[in-house]
């Protein structure tokens, strides 16, 4: 007897749950608006040295030529030769280029850097905060920054607002997080300088992280067991469905300021109806707070048509059902038990791998849409519609081929995507742009595909544990995919060979996971060492503290045949499936 059975008997997946997953999965339009928020906010426009201000075009309209052939007297062509240079202007304007023959060696003129700033053009982006604070040329650098910031504060989120939750509730840190990324995302509009807008962006990525963390372990502890898996993977085409939607809004408004209002205001909707939203009943029987969980069972009852159950349902009859959990949360467990045992660490290992290499090299190509020639929106719809397919190619995968082999499967053929594009030439846009999108989808397959193994892979005593550890790589992932961009300044090619080189070292590690298909979800570090070490914790390490590796072994057989996961913090729980 578990709490998976209180759920059937109050209505199952019945409309409470239909309403609660709807409303709870609806902010997941916008967090694939904050994730990938820099495409657009940041996107660099095409750009020049601003000329002298006595030399200006109007001034120089007299000369019979148009304003592009102008610019040649002011502005070098850049190493290609095929454009005009961004950071260097010449010296003195060098009027005999302008003559129809003009021929002669420009590397040898003198040259001088952008010292009267830059003229952006606006017919892609009206206004980024590129152009409004020249983050270009020396520094460049700062405009992958704001991304590498942002996630800074999703992972400093996923730390603080985990714990909170833990201790004040989901629905509490949920509601808190909808107020603050509606607030901070509209100050963020208003940011006079850059310090202060990634002061805010910090702030808001915390918010991201505690509207996801929270939010989706809310979602699936009302879930019976049964329809877990498939819930949490329809319930992340919200965010694929976001991406899209990013594009357009993006397209339509083209001024930062404005994108970041329409972004952020939806929140505040969100907080508005977030007030309906019950409390976690497996979180406050476990805080000793069983009667709130009996009057929420009741609640969810009612709405569920089943009245009749309301009567039925007692105290005694929750703790009953709620007992193997209740013994569980008194022992207590650290990250340390993650490594302390043969079976436990060879997991921990492979999954921290496998977690941030593939956060890694999703945002390496998820968060450089400009570098291929073709237009940022129409790009970023691509890379959003794409996510249908793999998605359900990775659901099919782990149904017939098992976890193992899906997981390692989608970094491989991920990884060897994105080395093959190093090898394309830049003028082939089309065969760049479709192994591009091919590469996405194998990592947004891995995504999928790593979620629900991770799940099954750790035990329920320790779950909660083990998906703050990998949620925390896969955000250190996040963080140094911008920083890698930086790279193409030394070699073009170098991030390409980083992220494609990630995702082959985490696909070798995947090939250490054991499978767990159709193998029933661990209860116990036992259970874990039993199944996939090939022997007993109890003579692998003798310092284990656990209650049940003193159970006998009529209560261990018990134990099996009544394994309920106690998912506090399931696989989605870490909110990651949100990507």
């Amino acid at each position: 007897m578990g709490f998976a059975d209180l759920l059937d008997e109050v209505g199952g997946f019945g409309r409470y749950q239909w309403l609660h997953v709807t409303l709870i999965s609806l902010p997941g339009l916008m967090m694939a608006s904050q994730n990938l928020l820099n495409n657009f906010v940041s996107g660099i426009p095409a750009h020049h040295c601003s000329l002298p201000a006595n030399q200006s075009l109007y001034n120089l309209s007299h000369y019979q030529v148009d304003e592009k052939q102008m610019l040649k007297a002011f502005i070098p062509p850049d190493s290609s030769g095929n454009r005009l240079d961004r950071c260097r202007r010449y010296v003195e304007p060098q009027w005999q280029l302008l003559a129809a023959n003009a021929s002669g060696n420009v590397s040898q003129l003198q040259t001088e850097g952008c010292v009267d700033g830059w003229t952006f053009d606006r017919s892609e982006f009206h206004a980024t905060t590129v152009s409004e604070w020249d983050l270009v040329c020396s520094l460049r650098p700062l405009k992958q920054m704001i991304q590498t910031i942002y996630m800074g504060g999703v992972l400093t989120g996923a730390i603080i607002y985990g714990g909170l939750s833990d201790r004040f509730g989901r629905r509490s840190v949920l509601i808190w997080s909808y107020l603050q990324l509606g607030v901070l995302g509209c100050s963020s509009a208003l940011s006079p300088s850059y310090s202060t807008y990634c002061i805010f962006r910090f702030l808001s990525g915390m918010a991201v992280s505690g509207v996801i963390l929270n939010g989706v372990s809310l979602k699936v502890e009302w879930i019976p067991t049964k329809a877990r898996t498939l819930v949490g993977t329809l319930t992340s085409f919200f965010f694929t469905f976001g991406q899209m939607i990013l594009a357009g809004l993006a397209y339509w408004l083209r001024d930062w300021r404005k994108l970041q209002v329409i972004v952020s205001a939806p929140h505040f909707l969100f907080f508005a109806y977030s007030w309906w939203y019950s409390e976690s009943a497996r979180w406050l029987v476990l805080k000793r707070r069983s009667e709130d969980a009996l009057k929420t069972l009741h609640r969810v009852a009612r709405i569920n048509g089943k009245p009749e159950i309301i009567d039925k349902l007692t105290l005694e009859v929750l703790h009953s059902h709620m007992n193997k959990e209740i013994e569980s949360s008194r022992s207590s467990f650290t990250a340390y038990d993650l490594l302390r045992t043969r079976g436990m660490r060879r997991i921990s290992i492979c999954l921290i791998a496998v977690w941030f290499s593939t956060s890694f090299a999703y945002y390496g190509l998820a968060m450089d849409l400009q570098k291929f020639g073709v237009s940022i929106y129409l790009m970023q719809i691509i890379f959003g519609a794409v996510d249908f397919p793999a998605k359900l190619l990775a659901l099919a995968m782990l149904t017939y081929l098992g976890r193992r082999v899906s997981q390692a499967a989608c970094l491989f053929l991920s990884a060897l995507i994105i080395f093959a594009n190093i090898f394309v030439p830049a003028d082939m846009q089309t065969i760049r742009t479709t192994l591009a999108c091919l590469g996405k989808g194998f990592t947004s397959a891995s995504f999928t595909t790593v979620y629900l193994y991770t799940g099954e892979l750790y035990p329920t005593i320790i779950r909660q544990t083990g998906m703050g550890l990998v949620s925390t790589m896969a955000r250190i992932g996040s963080m140094a995919a911008p920083a890698v961009l930086i790279l193409d300044e030394v070699l073009p090619a170098l991030p390409s060979v980083v992220y494609g080189g990630a995702a082959v070292l985490a696909g070798g590690f995947a090939c250490f996971l054991p499978e767990t298909l159709n193998v029933p979800l661990p209860d116990t570090i036992e259970d874990v060492e039993e199944k996939w070490s090939g022997r007993s914790p109890a003579h692998q390490h003798e310092g284990v503290s656990l209650n049940e590796g003193v159970a006998s072994e009529d209560d261990q057989v018990a134990s099996k045949e009544g394994v309920v996961v106690k998912e506090l913090k399931e696989a989605e729980g870490t909110g990651l499936n949100a990507l």
